[in-house]
């Protein structure tokens, strides 16, 4: 193995910071899907820390327009369960992600972070279930919340990527960023 598959998230962050402006924003466009949000962290480098990175992305989240969360939302996508799910379950989630996604005209984003494997599909059927009751104001509001959570663990996984990943991580769609983090859209 190389030492560049050694290298830890302080390296990580480093090399970050010294990529090409257009390369931090391709990579940040993989955890947030809104240009001007990228461009926004990309030209605020250097970060000190993966701390001052995730408060400058909070900060940029929370001044997203309308039309940036609009962006940033159709970016995402409802993947749909694991094949390993049982056939009715894997039913109900089309038909629930079919009616969130009717009804807001978005794909449904749920962080779930802090969940085992096994609960996260009944979390994201009750999430559904509970939010397709809310109007459209204050659904946008919730998912704009659970938007900011999914990019504080895409860039935590981006920043954590070994070198030989990184380097290409401009490439990746932010629909399959991370898709073994228990923060994806889903």
């Amino acid at each position: 193995m190389s030492s560049a598959s050694h290298a830890g998230p302080r390296d990580n962050l480093h090399r970050f910071n010294a990529a090409p402006a257009g390369d931090a924003e391709a990579a940040l466009l993989t955890c947030c899907g809104n240009r001007r949000w990228a461009q926004r962290l990309a030209a605020h480098r250097p970060y000190p820390d993966l701390d001052a990175l995730f408060a400058a992305a909070d900060e940029a989240s929370y001044d997203l327009s309308h039309a940036d969360l609009t962006e940033a939302l159709a970016a995402e996508s409802s993947p749909g369960p694991l094949h390993s799910a049982p056939p009715a379950a894997r039913t109900a989630l089309r038909a629930a992600h079919a009616a969130y996604e009717s009804s807001f005209g978005h794909a449904f984003v749920i962080s779930l972070d802090g969940y085992a494997p096994e609960e996260r599909l009944d979390q994201v059927l009750s999430g559904i279930r509970t939010r397709l009751s809310h109007d459209p104001d204050h659904e946008r509001a919730v998912s704009a919340d659970e938007l900011r959570r999914l990019v504080r663990s895409r860039i935590a996984a981006l920043i954590a990527r070994p070198r030989e990943s990184s380097e290409n991580v401009h490439t990746v769609s932010n629909k399959s960023a991370c898709p073994d983090s228990p923060s994806v859209a889903v």
